[in-house]
């Protein structure tokens, strides 16, 4: 407690009955709490409770579990995709919205994706989901974890509010906005940075940048949408004072729940979520985008797919410079936008030959790839992987899914019984 802001220590015990007051401030001697949240589009929660040590589950996410361990980040499940790490609290805003499979839905804050990786596995590769963040080096970290989770039917975007606005008025079925805020509720979790930026001044202009954000968002949803509007602070101008201001001003809007998750209260750090209903504005349309593929590029793709996949797998195809995708079916015309990624990138086009991509792998299930070479998570041979060494292996030559325990965590190439590394290297650790 001794390096908690003075200001906001007085505030928050004019916000608190005085009988919380002491457990509230003791909660800053103890550690953060930690969390994981299972990937549904790979692993069901009760399976991943069964292979990976997790801890009690989370009330309020059926997919969630406290997780006790160290560097979660380096275990080989982690780079399958089968879970995603996360603060416990901040789980509690994605169920609100209630995600159904073939809606269009945005998160408008996206970065670095524990939000938005629960709405995209909630539509189970039907419909799409709009990941956004104005930040370009935040927008990345998004893309990573969108491929690692295997999600087919993202569109990776980097835009600021206004702009997304603009191009999408009234389209949008279910509206995240996990708005940028003081974060109060990682004063634990990232004492140094959180602490560091904190200030009465900088609470205001929180709340004011939300408000804007959250105009924006209004103008996207459709008539009927729902929209969550969260942030990890405790601060009443960025939470409940903010949701009354913004009700005012948009008749149209109606709140449905609010919530409200403090750390002496709850075991999680500390989280603000309300759901709001929009009855008014109609609903748009926008152009679709027309995918466009030359036949040879299509030709050698469907020749791979053939060869080294268990069937049928991509819809839509969409190339680009011998670059190719994998479109989410009915999407909208994203030219203008400063895009990252639209659905799955399958690989490219090379002298004739397909590659496949690192993405293509974390979307298969490891029965929907002929050939494996498949190693349990103790295996030396899978760190030995993670660093870009050959590992060797016996099986049938090609192109193979490199898994963990069925899992896959990426592509080689197996030749004479040793597998030629394909782990993006981006990614190798050491």
């Amino acid at each position: 407690m001794d390096r908690l802001p003075k200001a906001f220590i007085e505030r928050m015990k004019k916000q608190l009955p005085e009988d919380e007051w002491e457990a509230f401030f003791a909660t800053y001697s103890g550690q953060p709490y930690k969390g994981i949240r299972a990937n549904i589009l790979k692993v069901q929660p009760q399976t991943l409770a069964e292979i990976f040590p997790v801890g009690e589950p989370i009330a309020w996410e059926k997919n969630g579990f406290y997780y006790e361990g160290e560097k979660v980040g380096a275990h080989p499940y982690h780079a399958a995709g089968l879970f995603y790490s996360q603060e416990p609290s901040a789980m509690c805003a994605a169920p609100m919205l209630g995600v159904e499979k073939g809606e269009r839905v945005l998160d408008l804050c996206s970065a670095p994706g524990g939000k938005g990786t629960r709405l995209a596995a909630d539509l189970k590769g039907e419909g799409f989901i709009v990941l956004n963040e104005p930040i370009s080096s935040r927008a990345k970290i998004l893309l990573e974890n969108v491929e690692r989770m295997g999600i087919t039917n993202a569109v990776v975007v980097c835009e600021y509010p206004p702009k997304l606005a603009g191009k999408l008025p009234g389209y949008f079925d279910k509206i995240m906005v996990d708005a940028p805020c003081s974060g109060e509720g990682m004063f634990r979790k990232n004492a140094d940075e959180a602490l560091s930026e904190w200030s009465e001044e900088n609470v205001a202009l929180c709340a004011k940048r939300q408000g804007e954000i959250l105009a924006c968002a209004t103008r996207m949803l459709a008539e009927g949408g729902r929209m969550v509007y969260s942030t990890c602070t405790f601060a009443p101008d960025e939470d409940e004072e903010q949701t009354q201001g913004y009700l005012a001003n948009n008749p149209s809007m109606e709140c449905l729940r609010e919530e409200k998750l403090y750390p002496h209260k709850v075991a999680g750090e500390g989280h603000y979520a309300a759901l709001f209903l929009k009855n008014g504005g109609g609903r748009c349309e926008a152009k679709p985008f027309k995918a466009v593929c030359t036949p040879a590029a299509a030709k050698v793709y469907r020749a791979f797919e053939k060869e080294c996949l268990q069937g049928y797998f991509a819809r839509n195809l969409h190339e680009v410079n011998g670059t190719l995708y994998a479109l989410p079916e009915a999407i909208f015309d994203f030219k203008g936008l400063n895009v990252l990624r639209v659905g799955l990138k399958l690989g490219e086009v090379k002298n004739g030959r397909f590659e496949p991509a690192y993405a293509l792998a974390m979307a298969l299930r490891a029965e929907q790839v002929k050939n494996r070479a498949d190693f349990s998570a103790d295996d030396t041979r899978i760190k030995a992987y993670f660093r870009g060494e050959a590992i060797e292996q016996e099986g049938a030559n090609g192109w193979c899914a490199v898994c963990v325990d069925g899992y896959p965590l990426g592509w080689g190439k197996r030749v004479g019984g040793v597998v030629k590394n394909h782990y993006p290297k981006h990614l190798r650790r050491q």
